[in-house]
């Protein structure tokens, strides 16, 4: 792997950005919005009860979480969908760079994203509503692995369909998160769905996140082996995804679709 290359298509993601500002809308915009509108609901909950329950201490850490793992995966579409907006697609993959370089430098920059977005949601999380996601301590380690390897694994994924499928593909990848957003447990625990629907839970990462985040706020337990499971299937996950990638784009490549999918967007 040649790392001046990887360096290259994150370079390019940063010079799309610096001389068209309107794309910081969609890096912070969202996520600041969902974080303003999350801390006054959790805040007027708070006001309201009277069991003890602080939803602020809860709901908001897992909203500022999810939204992290949005971002990861929308922060590398995006990067993907830039060069097929631009048809540059044929540009790149008829140049020596090789796809595993390609696909480094977008995972590289959806990171660097993530994480200037991460940031503005801790830093209004804690300026309006004194939120702070550090009482986790060591815990937060896990809790953003966990987020961070299966928001790359959904990235690559969706990236794949879209590559295959092209340009109409773009409507299944922006909403598959939001699919599995009832299931994670982000607003409530796994317990409160049917018990039908609770092994889906259990093949998903991130509600490992929000089960060990409710366990070590409210009872100061958390599962160890829980969190390994969750670490592992994310894993498990991303290697999945990888190689789905590298089949899509064999096939994109012996049936001749990306100059298909270049002209779909002339």
């Amino acid at each position: 792997m040649d790392f001046r290359r990887v360096y290259a298509i994150f370079l390019r993601q940063i010079f799309l950005i610096r001389n068209n500002k309107t794309r910081l809308v969609n890096i912070f915009m969202w996520i600041s919005i969902d974080t303003i509108l999350w801390g006054f609901i959790t805040n007027y909950l708070d006001s309201m009860g009277h069991s003890g329950f602080s939803f602020s201490t809860t709901v908001l850490g897992a909203v500022v979480l999810w939204n992290f793992l949005i971002r990861i995966q929308q922060g590398l579409m995006l990067s993907f969908f830039e060069d097929m907006w631009s048809c540059n697609l044929l540009n790149l993959f008829a140049s020596p760079l090789r796809i595993r370089e390609y696909l480094s430098g977008l995972v590289i920059s959806s990171l660097a994203t993530s994480i200037a977005g991460l940031s503005v949601m801790l830093f209004i999380a804690w300026g309006m509503f004194l939120y702070n996601i550090f009482q986790f301590g060591v815990l937060l380690v896990p809790f953003l692995g966990i987020m961070l390897v299966f928001g790359f694994a959904l990235g690559i994924f969706t990236t794949a369909l879209v590559l295959r499928f092209g340009p109409p593909a773009e409507w299944i990848a922006w909403i598959i998160p939001f699919v599995l957003d009832p299931f994670t447990g982000i607003f409530y625990p796994i317990s409160a769905l049917p018990k039908i629907l609770q092994p889906i839970s259990a093949i998903l990462p991130p509600s490992y996140v929000f089960e060990g985040m409710r366990g070590a706020l409210l009872s100061g337990k958390f599962s160890v082996s829980h969190l390994i499971a969750g670490i592992s299937i994310a894993f498990v996950y991303l290697i999945i995804s990888c190689l789905f990638f590298l089949y899509i784009y064999r096939i994109v490549l012996r049936k001749g679709l990306i100059a298909r999918l270049t002209a779909e967007n002339l």
